[in-house]
């Protein structure tokens, strides 16, 4: 086990990893600005963004950037920083550090290091929706943004769907009714959503209710903001994997822990575990995915298996 050394015994810098408010600055901490002003260095996703921040504060320090696209070259630089003694405050646009934002690689290189990593907590987007969704606040399951490209978010969503927990993901305005269509597509639509935008700000907005409902909303609506969608988890007891029946109003089939009867009916009948699926309101190319990632049959295989049977 590594142990990180007290302050007493640090001969090197410390890295701070400083919340900051996601909308709302009157959520920002006393001692995020107290440790803002006294470190030696700011590491920003955004220095541009982050002296709006300082400014409100009136925080007078010098910034350096570090976001995806430079922190190959920069957080090395960093870590020499701090191995000489230079105290440096990692902040990102708006909640906290590595969270769907820049900063995990350079925490990683510290660690490596040796160097001291104090977390300075702060707002997070995801549980601040989640404690006002009104969905199971336990256990949550964090995933981020989802893929981009149909298929692979499809996909995505189908190994998800078999999670009991309440599933928490970010989506952008200009995707959120392009993902919700996929929510309905492969959970279902009387699956329950939420939707939150822009948290603890002026238009902070909840919207709840089904699957299908969220897509209506998108559909019509103009959407703005950056939205915090909240899905709630399977009520299935069925192990991960497993092809289940009417989740919701669709099922789901996972990569891994299919119960031996489940696996030994899948292989042995490739179209009628696709097609159960299928009536539970999958589309029949992510049944026919999800049936031959669980059996390790080749798509194309069951593919031509379902289809034949059924002409």
């Amino acid at each position: 086990m590594q142990s990180q050394k007290s302050f007493a015994q640090q001969n090197t810098g410390t890295l701070y990893l400083v919340g900051t408010p996601i909308g709302n600055l009157q959520d920002m901490s006393n001692r995020a600005i107290q440790v803002l002003t006294d470190v030696d260095l700011i590491a920003a996703e955004d220095t541009r963004h982050t002296q709006l921040l300082l400014n409100f504060f009136e925080i007078k320090n010098e910034k350096t950037s570090l976001h995806e696209h430079n922190w190959q070259e920069k957080a090395p630089e960093l870590v020499n920083k701090l191995l000489s003694g230079t105290n440096i405050a990692q902040v990102s646009d708006a909640g906290l550090p590595s969270i769907s934002d820049p900063g995990k690689e350079l925490v990683a290189q510290a660690i490596e290091a040796g160097i001291p990593v104090v977390p300075v907590p702060g707002a997070s987007a995801g549980i601040t929706a989640l404690i006002a969704s009104g969905l199971v606040p336990q256990p949550f399951y964090f995933h981020g943004f989802l893929p981009r490209k149909k298929q692979e978010q499809q996909a995505e969503l189908a190994t998800l769907g078999w999670r009991p927990e309440t599933i928490i993901f970010y989506e952008a305005p200009h995707r959120l009714k392009k993902t919700l269509e996929n929510v309905v597509e492969v959970l279902g639509a009387d699956r329950r959503v939420v939707l939150a935008r822009e948290l603890t700000k002026r238009y902070e907005e909840f919207l709840r209710g089904t699957a299908k409902e969220a897509f209506d909303w998108a559909d019509q609506e103009e959407v703005r903001g950056e939205f915090v969608v909240l899905i709630e988890g399977s009520k299935d007891k069925v192990t991960p994997g497993g092809i289940a029946g009417n989740m919701g109003s669709s099922a789901a089939l996972g990569p891994n822990g299919q119960s031996a009867e489940e696996l030994q009916a899948a292989e042995e009948d490739p179209k009628a575990a696709v097609q159960k699926l299928v009536d539970g309101g999958m589309k029949p190319n992510t049944a026919i995915k999800q049936v031959a990632k669980a059996t390790g049959l080749a798509r194309q295989e069951v593919y031509k298996i379902y289809h034949q049977i059924e002409e």
